[in-house]
Parts: structure tokens; C-alpha cells; sequence
């Protein structure tokens, strides 16, 4: 199944279920004059639920539908589009809509489509696994680059098969036998174009070499058919949703997107939704802010508050605020490292559900960072990466975030090797800024949250 036809059919069934569970529910409820019993009004939460399990994925062919991090993040979506509906039907949406007559109906409505939902989808993932069988990747470059891209699928968690094709076969005075051999691309093409071999896309190495024009003639037939070609680089933003590095260099900035950092309407519009936003969760968030700063001062009798000097956007430093989490004559250390003797009972408890970080709503209020953005890193550590890692300044265009892309998809780093790999994160949300993407990185952070993964 093509992975667009799996996302029309779970679009589907996703509003079918949506209006055949509100239905019944309704229908059960003894909702007044089967008003409930009609299609139209039931648009809105199908509209809502569709978008809910969009933020997190659910139409994705690469998405593991049977995962556990995924049925999480499933239960958090649906749970967010119920409370979507509700203040959509009784604050935004005029008297007289059909639904206003029972909020019962909508919860137990949602509370329904959450295993209904789940279930179809790791039914359909399931038969999709068995009719399609384990179908891998065709990796078109040389050895060394072959090499690369298969440490970084191993590092991706990824389980494809890929096979080494070779555009033009190196010199025999070249050849390396500490690496891989590929097969001849025209031969590979030959089973695929006969259906001898079953892939799932061809990725080409952009420096790979010369290709002859039969090759490129082939390679679009199988594009038509169904089996695309992506760039290296493209795969990585498709497939893993990050910027390769190898790909930046100085003139990396004035390709297309990062309207976020070129077009004033989009951080216009993301400054008042921080404020905003950042006002409301300094009201909420004022009564655990006072119960952990109590927790915090009757544990060591210690301060409550923690600031350091941090790197925003253009490079400018301010003053970070976060709860405490480690003792007051704690090691200048660069790196947080697990079960750090360092950090305090209630500190462990604050990062595990990242309520330390609540404090930096004021610095957001202040305009030095935003809700979402890449991590805020400290000024001595910055100053480091900028000496060792190429292109790290780029990270510095948009306002730094209490969350962010890279700090949903990779854990806490704790080297340079993991910096470049969150830079990786970084960078991709930096170019493909939307609100949509913000929208998604909420929800996965409320599931770090629930889940206890700081450190």
C-alpha cells in the first residue's frame, strides 16, 4: 500500500469512527429528538480528531503504529482534541449547535475513539507489514558514503534492509576491501523495474557522480510507478526529520523556508502567542511554582532559583531563570550525567517532570526566549560549539524555547557528538518552522512530561 493511500484510508476511517461513535453514544444518551443522529455537526470533532492525530504522526507510513511511545502519544492527542471540541462547542461556536445539548456525549464520544482508533491503525499496520513484507531502501552512491548512511539508519533505530548500488564502479585501484561492494545500478533497476525486488524508495547520494541519462530515464519511471527517488538530504527530511550536516556550509541559510527568521508576520504572530500563552502559564503555574519552592528550601535551605547566563536570538545573552535542582555546592560540571549525585530529591522529581522549567515563562514574557524554539544553551558552552562545530550559529537565528523539536526527538545531550545531532533537530525546525510543527512538539512534550524523561 502507498503510503498517500494509507493516509487517505486512516483519514477515512478516522471520520467515519468519529461520526459512527458520536452517533451511537448520542443515540444511547437518549439525546433529545435524534438530534445527533445527522452528519454535519459531527464535522467539527472529526475535523479536531483528524487534526489531533496529525500533530503526532498518526497518517505517516513511517510512523511504528505499534509502538508504545505512539499509543501515548495517541491517548494525549485524543485527549487534547476532546478539550479542543468542548471549548470549540460551548465558548466559540453560537448557541443552537446540535452538540451543545450533551457534554457527556462528547467525552464518552472520545473516551471510545481512543482504543477504536488505535486499534484499526495497528490492525492496518500489521496487514501492511505482512502483504508488503520487510521492503528496504536502495542507497545509490560509493562505498564510503553507503557506509555512512548505514551507521546512521543503525543510529536511527531504523530496521530496513538497504542494498548498495554502485552509479559507476570505482577504479580497481580505489577499491577499499575493508568496505562494502555494491551491486551494479542497472541491474538493480532490472529487479525492480521486473518485481523481483521489493523496495521502498531509492536514495541518491547528491555527489555520487555522474548518472548516465538511461539511469535518470529509469529512475523517473519508477518515480511514476510508485517507487521514489529521494537526495540524501531529502530522506533525512522526510524519513528522520532533521538537516543532515554534511549538507550545511555558509550559503545553506538562503535556500527556501525559515519563514520564522525572514518573514516578520510569522514571529509577529509566534511573539503574541508567547505572551499570551507564557501569561496564562504564569497563573497556572504560580500555585506548583510556590509548593516546589517550599519543597526545594525546606530540603537544603538552600535558594530557590537557579540563573545563568544563556545565548539567545543574534547572540545575545540573558540571564536564565529555572527552578533548582542541584545542590548549592555542586561541582561546576558541563554535563548533567545519569543519577548525577548533583541533583537533589526534589530536583530529580522537577526535571522528571520538567516542572524546573516553568520559571522561564518570565524570560519568554521578556521576550529573551520563546515557548518553542532550540534549547537555550549555556554562554560558556556555546562559545565551545561555535570553535568546533561548523555552521553552529545558524541555531541562533530564532529565539531560543523551554521546548522544541530537537529536545521532543533526541535525549539530553551530554557531548559534542550529541550536540550535532540536536543541531541536526534544530536546523530542521529553524527551516520548516510552522505552527502546526509547534502544535506537535506540545503535544509530544506534555507526553515527556506524563512520562517522567528529564534529566
Amino acid at each position: 500500500m502507498k503510503s498517500r493511500n494509507l493516509a487517505v484510508l486512516l483519514l477515512g476511517f478516522d471520520v467515519i469512527a468519529t461520526i459512527a461513535v458520536f452517533n451511537l453514544i448520542g443515540f444511547l444518551r437518549g439525546a433529545p429528538n435524534a438530534q445527533l443522529l445527522i452528519v454535519t455537526p459531527l464535522l467539527v470533532p472529526a475535523a479536531v480528531l483528524v487534526l489531533a492525530v496529525y500533530l503526532i504522526e498518526g497518517y505517516r507510513a513511517q510512523t511504528d503504529m505499534l509502538s508504545v511511545d505512539y499509543a501515548s502519544l495517541h491517548v494525549i492527542a485524543l485527549g487534547g482534541a476532546l478539550i479542543s471540541t468542548l471549548l470549540l462547542t460551548y465558548v466559540f461556536i453560537p448557541t443552537g449547535y446540535e452538540l451543545q445539548s450533551s457534554r457527556l456525549v462528547i467525552a464518552f464520544s472520545y473516551l471510545a475513539l481512543v482504543p477504536l482508533t488505535l486499534a484499526y491503525r495497528r490492525l492496518i499496520y500489521l496487514r501492511r507489514i505482512a502483504t508488503r513484507g520487510q521492503r528496504g531502501l536502495v542507497f545509490l552512491g560509493n562505498a564510503a558514503s553507503f557506509q555512512a548512511f548505514r551507521e546512521e539508519s543503525a543510529r536511527m533505530s531504523s530496521t530496513q534492509p538497504i542494498l548498495f548500488a554502485e552509479i559507476a564502479p570505482e577504479p580497481a585501484a580505489d577499491l577499499d576491501p575493508a568496505q562494502p561492494a555494491g551491486r551494479p545500478i542497472a541491474a538493480v533497476l532490472d529487479e525492480v523495474s521486473a518485481g523481483t525486488l521489493s523496495i521502498e524508495a531509492i536514495v541518491l547520494r547528491e555527489t555520487a557522480g555522474e548518472m548516465n541519462p538511461e539511469i535518470s530515464r529509469r529512475l523517473m519511471q519508477l518515480y511514476f510507478v510508485g517507487i521514489p527517488t529521494y537526495t540524501l538530504e531529502r530522506f533525512h527530511q522526510v524519513y528522520w526529520r532533521k538537516i543532515p550536516l554534511y549538507r550545511l556550509n555558509q550559503a545553506w541559510l538562503f535556500q527556501e523556508g525559515f519563514r520564522v527568521a525572514r518573514e516578520p508576520v510569522f514571529e509577529r504572530l509566534k511573539r503574541a502567542s508567547d505572551i499570551g500563552l507564557a501569561f496564562i502559564g504564569l497563573l497556572l503555574g504560580a500555585l506548583p511554582v510556590a509548593a516546589a519552592a517550599i519543597a526545594i528550601w525546606l530540603e537544603d535551605r538552600g535558594p530557590v532559583f537557579f540563573t545563568q547566563t544563556r545565548i539567545g536570538k543574534n547572540h545575545a545573552p540573558f540571564r536564565l531563570v529555572k527552578l533548582r535542582t542541584m545542590r548549592t555546592a555542586a561541582s561546576s560540571a558541563r554535563y548533567t550525567e545519569p543519577n548525577d549525585k548533583r541533583i537533589t530529591r526534589v530536583g530529580s522529581f522537577l526535571r522528571k517532570t520538567r516542572l524546573d522549567e516553568l520559571p522561564q515563562l518570565w524570560n519568554v514574557l521578556r521576550g529573551e526566549m520563546s515557548l518553542i524554539g532550540p534549547r537555550a544553551e549555556w554562554d560558556r558552552l556555546v562559545a565551545d560549539y561555535e570553535r568546533e562545530i561548523p555552521c553552529y550559529h545558524f541555531r541562533h537565528l530564532v529565539k531560543p524555547g523551554i521546548t522544541g523539536w530537537a529536545q521532543v526527538n533526541y535525549p539530553y545531550g551530554a557531548s559534542v557528538d550529541d550536540t550535532l545531532r540536536k543541531l541536526e533537530y534544530d536546523l530542521y525546525y529553524i527551516r520548516h518552522f510552522s505552527f502546526l510543527l509547534d502544535a506537535s512538539i506540545v503535544l509530544k512534550t506534555v507526553h515527556i512530561m506524563l512520562f517522567g524523561r528529564g534529566r
